[in-house]
Formats: structure tokens, C-alpha cells, sequence
């Protein structure tokens, strides 16, 4: 019996080392590899405790930076805003055999497009904001049956979008915006897919039809994108001439040219024609301005319109410019049509042309498509309303062209270009990092133009309606100027809500209605992109609307948001940390979800106007922006929800 039980004892001491022995070699494997692929990464200073002392995993926990377990094994690298740089080889990563998700975003990688599809068992890919490379190879996804999610925005990509990713059947989630793609999109015929981007690339054809719920946003940019959900109609295909139809058509054109040629001999006959005719005159773009102006760029614009028909014509004589502003320069519609155009900008609301009139500074015509919310007489008493508004920090109306086809808003034309641009363009000598007091300067500006518009607007619901950073323009000190503002009453209803970003906003998410309130969380949300250096859309968690970039910041824990939220790109020093961490918390106050517990905007203006570029003494640190509103508001981080 004693024997037995020795036995017993034996073989389970066995197994338990057995297991022990299994579970150091896969420690050990684990080291070997990441190892090998921190050395194959350039800049890896960041992953300083990746050693061989150690092992990355304990139970669930992480011994190791960028590392993610689950029971004991490598789950997840999320190696995020660390500088990383060169091209980087994952196929290095395949014997992991735990590995489901892989983040390398916000890094400066370049390189051809990592090889992924070796890592059969990923279930994410996040490789946006990089320098990647080059054409994707169209199988570069093949049977990877398991990945959900695939994020490619903000690199350099090019060609055509490999036609693997309309294969995997558990797709989720596409971000592709912010390249250089081209060609048509392929069908995505997953049922559960649903979220793709694909804007701001060299696309072109018709959307299909899976993606035609989509929102309108996600495929703007593109030179040529047709269909649903935009609302431009794609041009019915061209059926070949058949021989006889070619032939009839030959014989309708010889009778008509000899029609016209009996008319012509008998008015000569008769003494000749009465009347000269008039070529037709438009503005045309000459180039496209790649800077852009006001609405989101990226695309081509067309003429603003062609005037030269008689029926124009007779249009012109009761449709003159309406000049709103005393003291300038007047000019006539027809200056606008001789002056040579430039185009600035194709977006939600219509093109933008700046037109160097011959006589005169340069100026920004605006044609909207969609301003039928009202007839003239209204739109007309509207447009003056917006006219008497003066304030440094918003960009003035000149002038309007009211006809019921089409409205011309006439501005003056800004140098500096949007913040947009300047937030998110490639550095250029032009182009001039934002550091910590710029950044507040124009944000100082924007609550300030803001508050004016609430106080000189106080019938409207929305009095700027479509605050976001390509609407907000730069003079060369950086004094920012509102645009596109105050333009809902006269916007039809429809468009007004798929276009504008008030109407993105929480509440009207959830309960189809915006208020006063609307415009704050749209000044929270600019709020945090210029303090974060991100698109309001481009974040890991694929949440509807552009909310998620607060749910994101909220993700990351207090204490690493000097670390991990703040623009690298912004230069500040110790002394500034106090007041930007008090302006993010500004920010999410502004962005909070539910409408009575955001903040009213003359509190938040404020908030922004008691901030400094530094804290009043050196030891204003990061505590100081902590305890900022558990002092003056009794707001704890739990009750800002998202």
C-alpha cells in the first residue's frame, strides 16, 4: 500500500515538473523571439526591459513594456508612440503562437507593407500613422480567418486596395483614409462589417453597393468616388453604337449641315446676321491649391458656374453680388467671372475657388449645393444677419450671389491656410511645428470667436454649427478665423444632418435633437485633437462618432496622459504640464456625453482664458492639472462618462 502511494507521489511530481519544464521552454522561446525582433527594430530605446533576465509574461501580467498576456503566453504587442523606426519584419513574430493582436501605430516605420499574413492567428493589426510604403500585394491578407480588425490610415500606401481584405469573413473594422490608393473598391460582402474608411486616397467608380450605408465621411477626398452614400450619381454606362444607328446618325448630321448651310446662303442674301454672339465665361480652376482652405481638401472642385447662356444672362440682371460689409471695395459678379481661380477645396457643403480679381485683393467664393432651407427673401435676411457680426477671431462675409440653384458666399482669401493643415500636413519649412503656446493661442481664439457668436446669435440653436479644425483658418501670426458659421437655418434639413458636425454629436446620435450644447462638444473635440495631434476619427477603438477620442484619452489613466496623450510633435518643458493637463481637462469636460453634465460654454470659455503658457511657478507639474477640478468643479474622473 505504502508502495502505491510512493507512486502516486511520484508520478504527480512528475507532471508538475513536466509542466513547469513545458512552461519555462515557452518562456524562454518567447524571450528568444522578441529579442531577435526588438534587435531587428531601429530607435528601440523604448523597450528597454525587453532582456533576457527576465521572461514577458506572469499569469495575466506583464513583466515587459508593449507586451500583453494571457495565461502565462504572449497575447498582444501594443508597442504605441515610441519612435520606433525602419522597416519591420513580423514574420519574425509567426512562432508565437498566442499572438492575436499587433499595434505599432503612431511610430516612424517605413518600409513595404509588413508581411502579416504569416501571423495566421491575429485577430487585429493596427499599423496607422507611419511612413509604410509601396503597393500591398492583393493576396497579402489570404487566410487569415481570424482577423477582425485592420487599421493601414495615415501612411503612404499606393496601388490598388489588395482584394484579400474583401475575403476575410470576420471583418470588423477597415481604416484605410489618409493614403495613396487607387483604383475602384472591391466588394466587401461581409454581413457583420461595420466600420471602412476609405477617404482621402485617389479612389474612383462607384461605391458598392455593401458599403452604400456607410457614412458619407468615410469616402470623401477621392477623385472620382460615385454612388451612395455620396451624393454623386455615377454616369450610366455607354452601350456601343450599333452600325445602323452610327449610319443614321451620319445621314441626320449631313441634312442638318445642309439646312444650315441654305439659311446661312439666304441671311447673306438678306444682308448679313443683326447680332455678334458671346463666348460663354466661367471661372475654371487654373491648379489645385494643395494647401487648402475652410471645408475638408483633398479634392477637385469645378466651375463655379457658367454665366455666358442668354438665360444666365438674363439671371445676372436681378442676381448681382449683395455686399454685406460697408467700407470695402465693391466688384460685380461679372469681375468674379473674368478673374482667374485656383481651387482650394471640394467639401460636405460645396467648392471653394480663391479668384484673383484684376482690380483688387484676392478673395474665396464659396458655392454650396446644398443651401435650399429657405427662399430668397429669408436667405437674404440671413445673410445680412451674418454680415453686421464683427470679431477678430471670425472670418467675415463680404458678399452672397443668391440664385435657386446655387448660392456664391464671398470671403476674403487667408494666407495661412487651416489648422487642419497645420495640424496634420507633412512638415514643410512652411509649415512651423505648433508648440505648447501656439496651440493654446488658437485655442484662446476659437472659445473666443465662439463666445461671440453665442452672444450675437442667441436665437439660432447651433450659432456655429460646423466647428472643426479645416473650418478654422490661421492669419501668418496664428490668430485663428471661424468659418462656415451660423449657415444651419439656411441649410436644407437633410444634408444639415448628415453633413454637419453638431449633428455628429452625442445627443443627436441618440436622441435625433442638438442644442446650445452641441457646439461645445464639437469645441471639446478640437480641443483634444489640437492637444493630441489626432484625428477625431482615427483611434483604437472603432466607437461611432467622433467621441471615441475622448473614450480613448479616458483609456489611458490619468497618470500616463503627459506621457501618452500629448502631441510629441508639441515642445513644452516642465513648467507647461499644469495648464495643458488643465485645458485636456477642459476638453473632456466639453466632450462629456450626456448634455447636463457638459459643461455650458461660457464656463469653459472661461476656464481656457485663466490659462498660461506656464504655470506661475516652476513646480507647476502634472498634480497641479490633477486636482484642478476636484477643487473648482468637485468632479471626480468617474463622472465624466462616455
Amino acid at each position: 500500500m505504502a508502495n502505491h502511494h510512493n507512486s502516486a507521489r511520484c508520478i504527480i511530481i512528475l507532471v508538475i515538473c513536466i509542466h513547469a519544464m513545458s512552461l519555462y521552454v515557452m518562456g524562454v522561446n518567447e524571450v528568444d523571439i522578441l529579442i531577435k525582433f526588438k534587435g531587428s527594430i531601429g530607435n528601440n530605446a523604448a523597450l528597454h526591459d525587453w532582456n533576457t533576465s527576465s521572461t514577458p509574461c506572469i499569469s495575466n501580467a506583464t513583466r515587459w513594456v508593449g507586451v500583453l498576456c494571457y495565461k502565462r503566453r504572449v497575447w498582444g504587442l501594443q508597442l504605441e508612440n515610441m519612435g520606433l523606426t525602419g522597416p519591420v519584419d513580423l514574420s519574425m513574430l509567426m512562432d508565437l503562437e498566442s499572438l492575436r493582436t499587433v499595434s505599432l501605430q503612431n511610430n516612424d516605420l517605413d518600409g513595404p507593407m509588413p508581411e502579416i499574413k504569416k501571423l495566421r492567428g491575429l485577430k487585429s493589426v493596427f499599423l496607422s500613422g507611419n511612413k509604410f510604403s509601396g503597393s500591398i500585394p492583393a493576396d497579402a491578407f489570404d487566410g487569415m480567418g481570424w482577423l477582425k480588425k485592420v487599421y493601414l490610415s495615415r501612411n503612404q500606401f499606393s496601388g490598388p486596395i489588395p482584394t484579400s481584405l474583401s475575403r476575410l469573413s470576420r471583418l470588423l473594422v477597415l481604416r484605410l483614409e489618409m493614403n495613396q490608393f487607387e483604383g475602384k473598391i472591391p466588394d466587401f460582402p461581409q454581413p457583420e462589417l461595420r466600420g471602412v474608411n476609405v477617404s482621402h486616397n485617389e479612389l474612383d467608380g462607384r461605391i458598392p453597393l455593401g458599403l452604400s450605408k456607410m457614412d458619407p465621411s468615410s469616402f470623401i477626398g477621392n477623385k472620382d468616388l460615385c454612388g451612395e452614400p455620396l451624393e454623386t450619381p455615377c454616369k450610366p454606362a455607354k452601350k456601343p453604337l450599333s452600325a445602323l444607328l452610327i449610319f443614321l446618325i451620319v445621314i441626320a448630321v449631313a441634312v442638318v449641315l445642309a439646312v444650315i448651310g441654305a439659311i446661312f446662303f439666304l441671311c447673306r442674301r438678306g444682308g448679313g446676321s443683326q447680332n455678334a454672339s458671346h463666348p460663354s465665361v466661367e471661372i475654371s480652376p487654373s491648379r489645385r491649391n494643395k494647401g487648402g482652405y475652410g471645408e475638408d481638401q483633398m479634392q477637385h472642385g469645378s466651375s463655379i458656374t457658367r454665366l455666358g447662356s442668354k438665360k444666365a444672362r438674363k439671371e445676372t440682371d436681378f442676381g448681382r453680388l449683395t455686399f454685406v460689409k460697408e467700407g470695402r471695395e465693391r466688384f460685380e459678379l461679372q469681375d468674379l467671372l473674368r478673374a482667374s481661380a485656383e481651387v482650394l477645396g471640394c467639401g460636405n457643403f460645396g467648392s471653394s475657388y480663391k479668384a484673383t480679381l484684376l482690380s483688387g485683393p484676392s478673395v474665396v467664393v464659396k458655392r454650396f449645393r446644398e443651401m435650399n432651407g429657405v427662399g430668397r427673401e429669408e436667405f437674404e435676411e440671413h445673410m445680412r444677419r451674418l454680415g453686421r457680426l464683427a470679431h477678430p477671431n471670425l472670418l467675415p462675409l463680404l458678399s452672397f450671389y443668391y440664385r435657386k440653384e446655387e448660392k456664391l458666399l464671398v470671403t476674403d482669401f487667408i494666407d495661412g491656410g487651416s489648422l487642419v493643415q497645420l495640424l496634420h500636413g507633412n512638415p514643410t519649412p512652411e509649415r512651423p511645428t505648433l508648440d505648447w503656446p501656439a496651440r493654446l493661442k488658437i485655442i484662446k481664439g476659437i472659445a473666443r470667436g465662439l463666445n461671440y457668436l453665442y452672444d450675437a446669435l442667441l436665437t439660432l440653436t447651433l450659432p456655429h454649427g460646423h466647428l472643426k479644425s479645416s473650418n478654422v483658418l490661421l492669419s501668418e501670426s496664428l490668430e485663428p478665423l471661424l468659418t462656415d458659421y451660423g449657415l444651419e437655418p439656411v441649410m436644407s434639413k437633410g444634408p444639415a444632418t448628415q453633413l454637419m458636425v453638431a449633428y455628429k454629436s452625442p445627443e443627436h446620435a441618440q436622441f435625433e435633437q442638438v442644442t446650445r450644447k452641441s457646439d461645445v462638444w464639437s469645441l471639446g473635440i478640437l480641443i483634444l485633437e489640437i492637444l493630441t495631434g489626432k484625428f477625431p476619427s482615427e483611434n483604437l477603438q472603432p466607437v461611432k462618432g467622433s467621441v471615441e477620442l475622448a473614450i480613448w484619452i479616458n483609456s489611458v489613466g490619468r497618470e500616463e496622459w503627459t506621457n501618452e496623450v500629448f502631441d510629441k510633435e508639441m515642445e513644452w518643458n516642465k513648467s507647461n504640464e499644469g495648464e495643458m493637463l488643465k485645458l485636456l481637462e477642459i476638453g473632456m469636460a466639453c466632450c462629456e456625453k450626456e448634455v447636463e453634465k457638459r459643461w455650458d460654454l461660457r464656463e469653459a470659455v472661461e476656464r481656457i482664458q485663466e490659462l498660461r503658457e506656464r504655470g506661475q511657478e516652476d513646480n507647476s507639474t502634472s498634480s497641479e492639472g490633477d486636482e484642478y477640478y476636484s477643487t473648482s468643479r468637485g468632479m471626480s474622473q468617474g463622472e465624466i462618462s462616455f
